[in-house]
């Protein structure tokens, strides 16, 4: 091994002990930091409030206190269980997070594989079975047929499954099923444990990759100096699409093509109980069992856990795009750094015991009268009084006239003329060409209705001649009109 090669390999370890997962696995209390976090967080409780969980860390120290275990300084961390709490925050075990209303703590995908490291360490034996070995052989199987482009190859290989198939449905037909050894099924559920521990950190990995995404969209977006609508644009697209955004997302997204039918899930929560109440199940301890029964849950809280944290960071990208304004930001901007250099050039002629007066209010400015108005600046005048003894309009082209409203005067005297009553329709046909305009239609409805008036329940046609010579018919039930309004009252 050359130096070089010795470095590369000494550089990739250092690396991994600085991650927070081994440096939790070789802190000093590293055994109490497992049990706690095993014992707060579990597979139904993924999510603890801030205040639950400093209560029970208190308790489970107050219990290791009271059987002896802090004699050595090296088992028990000192402090409170808010202090540390807040610590673990700070070295990346625990990630606080706004559940609703209530501020609660998670777990991060370093923490999590650290419990599943020791987990898996002191969960019993760990060997190479046939199912870890077959599932291995599968796996590869697989990954070779789907890298295989030639069409031939490919259908040899389904039509050899194929047969394989045939032949297992025709001995079985002869001969029944045989029993399986329940040790072979043991070392099988073995197996499936393995596999099932390793997904809550990879539903952790991917909800911190899309929050990772978030916070850089974000830190982004605050930098930036485009215009808006180009901002706009992108990030509003990265926020709908944060999925795709990430390595971890994709990944999870074609996951999630399994996962995401109901089903399914109902269907694996089934199998589990069905394995469960098998004969070789007894051959498990109770804590296997109970893992093997919570596989089901867990995969649907890890599935929520991913969409919860998708819909929170597209939230916050398009509140912070909404919210964007690139002017204002570079104005506060200038505006801090003003101050900080005014501070600086303060403090530099000022002794450190020199009094500072307070700023109680903002000055201003010392205006005189301004214009209330944007107008002409000359006084409004009143208007030039009318001429005495201004006697009617004259109306210069009789053409104006005609195209006006109804001649009251003129229906008025020829109503007045018609009788008792009379029909409307009928009057109307009878009036003189200057008053049968459409507009005198209705200056005669108008009086009918002022002096009373009946419907009948025929319809009444009638020929209105316009100013222009045109005509124009109007069709409306029959009236029966009243000449006076003292008529009415009789």
């Amino acid at each position: 091994m050359t130096n070089t090669r010795a470095e590369a390999a000494y550089l990739r370890s250092l690396a991994a002990f600085r991650t927070p997962t081994l440096d939790l696995l070789h802190r000093r209390y590293a055994p109490f930091v497992v049990a706690a976090l095993s014992v707060v967080f579990t597979v139904d409780r993924p999510a603890v409030a801030v205040a639950d969980a400093h209560a029970e860390i208190a308790e489970i120290l107050d219990e290791l206190r009271a059987a002896g275990y802090d004699e050595d300084e090296r088992v028990l961390p000192a402090g409170t269980a808010r202090e540390i709490c807040r610590h673990w925050v700070r070295v990346g075990w625990l990630v606080p997070q706004i559940d609703g209303d209530v501020e609660v703590y998670r777990l991060t995908a370093h923490a999590v594989s650290a419990l599943e490291i020791t987990g898996r360490t002191g969960g019993g034996r760990t060997r190479v079975s046939n199912s870890r070995v077959r599932t291995l052989l599968e796996a590869v199987e697989r990954l070779a047929a789907d890298a295989e482009t030639d069409p031939q190859a490919r259908i040899a290989r389904l039509t050899a499954d194929r047969d394989a198939l045939d032949a297992e449905i025709l001995r079985i037909q002869a001969d029944g099923a045989a029993p399986v050894d329940d040790e072979q099924l043991l070392e099988e559920a073995e197996n499936v444990l393995h596999l099932a521990r390793e997904l809550p950190a990879d539903f952790a990995r991917v909800a911190e990759s899309i929050k990772a995404m978030q916070r850089d969209v974000v830190a982004d977006l605050r930098r930036d100096v485009r215009p808006t609508g180009e901002v706009l644009r992108e990030y509003l697209e990265r926020g709908q699409h944060v999925m795709q955004s990430t390595a971890e997302g994709r990944a999870f997204a074609g996951a999630l093509r399994l996962l995401g039918d109901p089903e399914r899930i109902d269907d694996l929560a089934e199998q589990l109980h069905t394995v469960l109440a098998q004969p070789f199940a007894r051959l498990m301890d109770a804590d296997q069992r109970a893992e093997l029964d919570a596989i089901g849950r867990r995969v649907e809280l890890g599935v929520l856990e991913v969409l919860t944290a998708q819909r929170r960071a597209s939230h916050v990208i398009t509140g912070q795009v909404r919210t964007h304004d690139p002017v204002r930001d570079r104005q506060v901007d200038d505006l801090l750094r003003d101050v900080m250099s005014g501070l600086q050039a303060w403090t530099s002629t000022s002794s450190a015991e020199a009094p500072v007066d307070p700023v109680r209010s903002l000055p201003m400015a010392a205006l005189g009268h301004l214009r209330q108005s944007v107008s002409d600046i000359r006084p409004p005048g009143a208007p030039a009084p009318l001429a005495d003894g201004a006697g009617d309009a004259e109306f210069v082209d009789a053409d104006t006239r005609a195209w006006g409203g109804p001649r009251y005067a003129e229906l008025e005297e020829y109503v007045a003329g018609l009788g008792e009553e009379f029909d409307l329709g009928a009057a109307f046909e009878g009036t003189d060409d200057e008053t049968r305009r459409p507009v005198d239609l209705l200056g005669l409805l108008e009086i009918a209705h002022r002096n009373g008036m009946s419907e009948g329940d025929t319809v009444s046609v009638v020929e209105a001649l316009r100013p222009d010579g045109t005509t124009r018919r109007f069709a409306f039930g029959a009236v029966t009109a009243r000449t006076s309004r003292g008529s009415e009252d009789d």
